[in-house]
């Protein structure tokens, strides 16, 4: 196997413990064994300052153009019907009622849908990212209750709503499994994530569980949790001569463009897919039914579509993320370092994908321990396929891990928080390979100082203040630095008279957390320009590269991308500006942008304008595209983004009602390129997480796999009265083993919010609550 292939797998997963050799490295690079970037050794110009979100004025004023916002002439609007059984086949359809109502332009079922290959699902190829392995109306089979079994176009979307609400379809059912019990007798199965087992063994844990003085081992449960984005899921679609358009909600553009147009037969190149803005994805933006039904569509009534989905249509037809069963146990010496831990347990999933809630990701890097017995099993079950969540796996397994931890912590009488710090690991535990930078004890003691944790009283249940008993808690999270290969950055300088423009181009996803707003930092930074002469292109099949938003990687794949390019951009113009130049003999490595222009590191005088450059070289502009190297740097370190959560609860002694009033995380996630952005994901993370630990819970009627709280109405999600003042900080100390010394922060903001509420909860009340979420009948 090659370097590369090696470092392709090792960003698709296979870092996570199954890659440890190490292979050479470029001396003049930033990756392993080179030289750190020179924007990493310190804080200067824009990086590490707040800058407001470009995109930030386009949306206040409404400016910002959103999937269900595109119009096409002649456009059709979409309404689907759902399967209201989880397993069986459609006997019949009477449609003629549908067909006959005003408006409607088509009533398309498996009868007379075009024929269509099935979506390459997520995991089968590196571009392939459809939720299932299953045909989308091509034949009268049922997989899930909610699956869609009919399209209606109309002139408006009342009408195909209406429409949609007269077609009559019968079923036979036929026998399912849609009960958890009922899944694990059929047979368990060692769960798999990235085409490796959700499995490390270490030592022989279990023996060294029996024999520790001190120990804990219980069983923790987490409940199936659905997408909520403001936005929900929407596609404006148009067949173009032989091609197709489609504007989306999409977190993976171009590889969302390439699997929707393997399902149609299309090279790459005939599918155009756009998606500028996305109201929230969490990962639940990609591609699903809809968008295959939505094409069909179009393709049937030769005319672009629209297909919205209802919040209840979301529930039907995109997943989210499903329920566990975890055991952990821990075995402790009396001075509280860990003999052993043992987390293992259930999750459950369909028989057509392959997405488990990969609940030990987090504990395989968390503590040293003497034996580790980590290991995830699946039962498969007739219901919605899963898919990733905000921290997949990561921010369920932490609960159960942490609270295991704050138990142990009361069985030895050992502060929480120094009992974590006692058993910091100096190397990764299962590859034993070293951490590129990990300064969490930093996060917990700056985090621990300014919550004011040294005069908590350790005992349970003592601080009352009226009829509402107090309590403190703490959790430590970390979620993986991911950077996966094939991210393209295009630069183009353009002069116009003495002044110069850069366009910066990748083909990212912009979900409101501010990536086009790093990026255009990164780029001036690099470019030596200001800001407000770099213009950020994203959002589009048609640029160069395929970047997805997921995995907390983006920012270090544009990073990567953006410095290979001006690399590349500074030679090309080096050869510009000719012998007649200042710069006439020196190398790339040996000039620098800055001022708008390149100049000698060692001579400064020595310098010349980009628009001196091209003006010089008759040029009016100069491209380049390039793609950022391989991240070789997750086979030799270990990699992670750290966070302390501190939380204070109050539960009402007559009531059972529970309020969280102080938050606060302390993260350790390398450099903080752009602190007003970062600070708004941390936060935004943290609420999620206190919508884990208090009320998201979806409803899953065993009887017949049917989602029962399908709406915002049912479904309950923190709201501004649930959502106390938030407090961040971080510790700002670059990695420099990554570009700009940054790791990933969209998703260690929620992992390890429920498990220092249930943590705080107990010290409030005395009870111990193992089971999400921590209602109030848990606590009277």
């Amino acid at each position: 196997m090659s370097i590369v292939d090696d470092a392709k797998q090792a960003a698709q997963g296979l870092m996570m413990g199954a890659m440890q050799k190490l292979v050479p490295l470029a001396p003049d690079s930033w990756i392993p064994g080179g030289v750190p970037d020179p924007l990493i050794a310190r804080k200067h110009g824009l990086i590490g300052t707040p800058v407001s979100r470009l995109d930030g004025a386009l949306k206040v004023k409404g400016a910002a153009g959103f999937a269900a916002e595109y119009r096409f002439e002649n456009m059709a609007y979409a309404a689907l019907v759902y399967a209201p059984i989880a397993r069986g086949r459609v006997a019949a359809i009477d449609s003629a009622a549908a067909e006959a109502a005003p408006g409607v332009a088509l009533v398309m079922t498996h009868l007379n849908a075009p024929r269509m290959k099935n979506m390459p699902v997520f995991g089968s190829s590196p571009n392939a990212v459809g939720p299932h392995n299953l045909p989308v109306l091509q034949d009268d089979r049922i997989h899930w209750n909610g699956q869609p079994v009919a399209c209606v176009l109309a002139e408006t979307q009342e009408q195909a709503d209406h429409a949609a609400s007269l077609l009559k379809v019968t079923y036979d059912a036929e026998p399912s499994t849609t009960t958890v019990a009922g899944a694990v007798a059929n047979g368990t199965e060692q769960a798999m994530f990235f085409g490796q087992p959700l499995r490390n063994d270490v030592g022989d844990a279990e023996a060294l569980l029996a024999k520790a003085p001190v120990k804990v081992d219980q069983t923790y449960r987490t409940p199936r949790h659905n997408h909520n984005p403001i936005e929900p899921h929407a596609a404006t679609i148009a067949w173009v001569e032989d091609g197709l358009v489609i504007h989306d909600a999409s977190q993976m553009v171009s590889q969302q463009a390439e699997s929707i147009g393997a399902v149609f037969g299309l090279a790459a190149d005939k599918v155009r897919l756009t998606s500028p803005y996305v109201g929230g994805g969490f990962g639940s933006k990609g591609l699903w039914d809809h968008q295959v039904i939505g094409a069909a569509a179009a393709k049937l009534a030769g005319r672009p579509v629209r297909i919205t989905l209802s919040r209840e249509g979301v529930y039907r037809t995109v997943g989210g993320r499903t329920l566990t069963e975890q055991r952990v146990a821990i075995g402790a010496q009396q001075d509280g370092t860990f003999d052993a831990i043992v987390h293992t347990g259930l999750s459950v999933m369909t028989p057509h994908n392959n997405m488990p809630e990969p609940f030990i990701l987090g504990t395989r890097c968390t503590y040293a321990a003497r034996s580790f017995a980590l290991k995830v099993e699946v039962a498969r079950m007739n219901m919605l396929a899963n898919t990733f969540m905000r921290a997949p796996g990561e921010a369920v397994g932490t609960f159960a891990l942490e609270v295991a931890v704050d138990e142990l912590a009361v069985e030895l009488g050992i502060d929480p928080v120094e009992l974590r710090i006692l058993n910091e690991p100096d190397k990764d535990p299962l590859s034993g390979v070293p951490f590129s930078s990990r300064h969490i004890v930093t996060a917990w003691r700056q985090g621990a100082a300014r919550f004011g944790w040294a005069g908590r009283d350790p005992r349970a249940g003592v601080r009352r203040e009226g009829e509402w008993l107090v309590g403190t808690g703490c959790a430590t999270g970390t979620y993986p630095y991911y950077r996966m290969p094939g991210a393209e950055a295009r630069i183009t300088l353009t002069r116009d008279g003495d002044a110069v423009r850069a366009q910066v181009e990748v083909a990212a996803a912009e979900m409101g957390m501010g990536t086009s707003t790093t990026t255009a930092i990164v780029a001036a930074e690099r470019l030596g320009l200001p800001i407000e002469q770099v213009e950020v292109g994203y959002g589009d099949s048609a640029i160069p590269g395929a970047i997805m938003a997921g995995g907390s990687q983006q920012t270090a794949a544009i990073g990567a991308a953006v410095i290979a390019a001006h690399n590349a951009l500074v030679a090309d113009l080096l050869k510009l500006a000719g012998n007649d130049s200042p710069l006439a003999g020196l190398s790339a490595d040996e000039v620098g942008s800055i001022d708008g222009g390149l100049a000698s590191r060692t001579d400064p005088a020595r310098r010349e304008s980009y628009a001196s450059i091209l003006s010089r070289a008759q040029r009016g502009s100069v491209s380049v595209t390039k793609a950022g190297s391989m991240p070789l740097e997750l086979m030799h370190w270990s990699m992670h983004s750290h966070s302390a959560i501190f939380c204070e609860v109050r539960v009402n002694a007559v009531t059972g009602e529970l309020r969280v009033s102080r938050l606060l995380g302390s993260f350790d996630c390398g450099r903080i390129l752009n602190p007003r952005t970062a600070a708004s994901q941390f936060r935004g993370g943290m609420i999620m997480g206190l919508g884990m630990a208090l009320m998201e819970e979806t409803q899953f009627d065993e009887r017949n796999g049917r989602i029962m709280n399908p709406s915002l109405a049912e479904y309950h999600l923190p709201v501004h009265m649930d959502v106390p003042e938030i407090e961040v900080l971080w510790t700002d100390i670059p990695d420099p083993h990554t570009p700009m010394g940054a790791h990933g922060i969209g998703e260690i903001g929620i992992t390890g919010v429920a498990a220092a509420v249930a943590n705080a909860v107990w010290h409030a009340t005395g009870k111990r609550v193992r089971e999400l979420p921590i209602t109030l009948d848990k606590l009277l």
